[in-house]
């Protein structure tokens, strides 16, 4: 099939990034364009001459702009095959004409709806009917139509258009594809929102996810499996598929899934904090009045779990955490962080032996919340549920022992609460001088983490705090923890042995904290 050269082109956009340099060069490649209201007087401040669509059809705007586009000498000049006889010829009874290239993107409808002030009658009028029926009707006619709906794309259409005089089969086929996944996400916030507004349910009944395709990943958890990773279309604040990577190999999948518990890690924390992330557990992490303090407690933690470890800070990257990473002997695959200083860049990729390699990603700042769910597929569906960020602290907390905490013991429980539930379950972690010192994860007894936290910490587990992120069932895992030096504890309670594990705790002189959540991570 031969493709159409581009004479004509349908321009109606809100986002209007980059449409002046891409009009023109439509228009030097002898393009005529026909556009609408705000599309049409953007591109004539610009000097383009534009044809008035109202004009062309011989139908004026009409319903406060609701009605511009949708009439037959428009839908028919982008639907009409040119290999059909019967289509020509209808188009030329009707003085249609063809239209070969087709430029829009959609009312703002998501940027509206996350402004608190909107309201529902506002939102119902950011809801585009003319363009979704546009980049539809364009999009299924790709044999003989280019569609355009972001920008990025502008350039490689003119770079066809200014060789070749019209677009290649294969261009019109991706971006058809990219085309009806415009649509599909538009649609899929507008129905997630008025599921939100008009349904009480916490949850939609359909449920749509949109991702789209960032990158391949080099392979799975494993050289055996092929792997990719997607962005969610529409999701906003820092994460590691909109990080730049500033230095080192390609990530991997396994990398990706550290970085990003690293980060989720140091986000959680206001202090400057460090994270050390191995096989998606924390072997270390700290807090401290510097980011380069918070690295080196963070470190001491686990310094042989740290060997080949992933680490996440929630502030810029200084030269003196990057003199620390430098030091010999330590061996690190990636950082996280918001930021880093131009110095501290020359450092880490000049002097450690992994310099080359070690991957720099830069997320920019971490104010900005976390996903509000969180969704895991299983064979045939999929769970879905709120993602759990609350670390819930102080609320409905009760001291449940005869001894009280103090409040340099109740900072310490703080933080252990919050590392706790970042554990895999069964979860157990021993904290001193607010840094991870001792950690027994995804056992299958509670007794066993405690058993592998203690001997993990090793000297430190004296002096240290514990906290569980569910209840013990019984007292064994106190008395193992009072042998070690333990000398606080913070658990969710709720066991129908509570009582004989406060008994413990008070034999021990240990005080413990209830705070009525647990925090299993599975």
């Amino acid at each position: 099939m031969t493709s159409p050269p581009i004479q004509r082109a349908l321009i109606s956009v809100s986002d209007k990034l980059g449409l002046l340099d891409f009009a023109r060069g439509l228009t030097d490649a002898g393009v005529e364009i026909y556009s609408t209201g705000g599309t049409r007087r953007h591109l004539e401040s610009g000097g383009i001459e534009v044809h008035d669509v109202s004009e062309y059809t011989q139908f004026p705007e009409m319903m406060d702009g609701r009605l511009k586009t949708l009439h037959p000498k428009i839908f028919g000049g982008i639907l009409c095959r040119r290999d059909r006889e019967d289509d020509m010829e209808a188009i030329e009874e009707h003085g249609i004409s063809p239209f070969e290239l087709v430029v829009v993107n959609l009312y703002p409808f998501e940027a509206a709806i996350s402004r608190p002030e909107t309201t529902l009658p506002q939102a119902v009028e950011q809801i585009d009917i003319g363009g979704p029926s546009l980049v539809r009707a364009a999009a299924k006619n790709f044999d003989f139509v280019t569609i355009a709906t972001r920008p990025e794309q502008y350039s490689s259409i003119l770079e066809e258009l200014e060789s070749d005089g019209c677009t290649s089969l294969e261009l019109r086929r991706r971006l058809m594809t990219e085309a009806f996944a415009h649509t599909a996400a538009y649609d899929r916030v507008i129905a997630d929102y008025f599921s939100g507004e008009l349904r009480p349910s916490h949850f939609p009944t359909t449920l749509n996810l949109l991702m789209r395709q960032k990158t391949e990943l080099r392979y799975g958890e494993n050289p055996h499996q092929r792997a990719a990773v997607y962005r969610e279309v529409g999701a906003r604040g820092a994460s590691l598929v909109t990080a730049r990577q500033l230095n080192g190999k390609e990530l991997s999948y396994n990398n990706l899934l550290d970085l990003d518990a690293a980060l989720g890690i140091a986000r959680s924390f206001s202090e400057p904090a460090c994270a050390v992330i191995k096989h998606n557990n924390p072997c270390g992490g700290a807090v401290a009045a510097t980011i380069g303090e918070a690295c080196t407690n963070a470190l001491a933690g686990d310094p042989l779990s740290a060997f080949g470890s992933v680490l996440g800070f929630n502030r810029t990257v200084d030269v003196e955490t990057a003199e620390i990473l430098s030091e010999p002997g330590l061996f690190i695959e990636a950082i996280v962080a918001p930021d880093f200083a131009a110095a501290a860049v020359g450092i880490l990729t000049t002097r450690p032996k992994w310099k080359a390699n070690v991957r720099l990603m830069q997320v920019g700042r971490i104010e900005e919340p976390p996903a509000p769910r969180h969704y895991r597929y299983i064979d045939g569906g999929m769970l879905v549920q709120d993602a759990d960020v609350d670390p819930d602290l102080s609320v409905d907390w009760s001291v449940v022992t005869r001894s009280k905490p103090s409040d340099i013991l109740l900072d310490e429980l703080k933080f252990a609460w919050r590392i706790c539930r970042t554990v895999k379950s069964n979860a157990i972690v021993l904290c001193k001088q607010r840094a991870l010192c001792g950690v027994g994860a995804g056992q299958m007894s509670r007794v066993d983490s405690v058993e592998i936290a203690i001997n993990k910490a090793g000297d430190k587990a004296h002096g240290s705090v514990l906290a569980s992120d569910a209840f013990f069932p019984f007292p064994d895992s106190i008395e193992r923890a009072a042998a070690a030096g333990v000398v606080a504890i913070i658990q969710p309670g709720g066991s129908r042995n509570d009582e004989e594990v406060i008994v413990a705790c008070n034999k021990f002189n240990i005080p413990m904290i209830f705070t009525g959540r647990r925090h299993f991570r599975h």
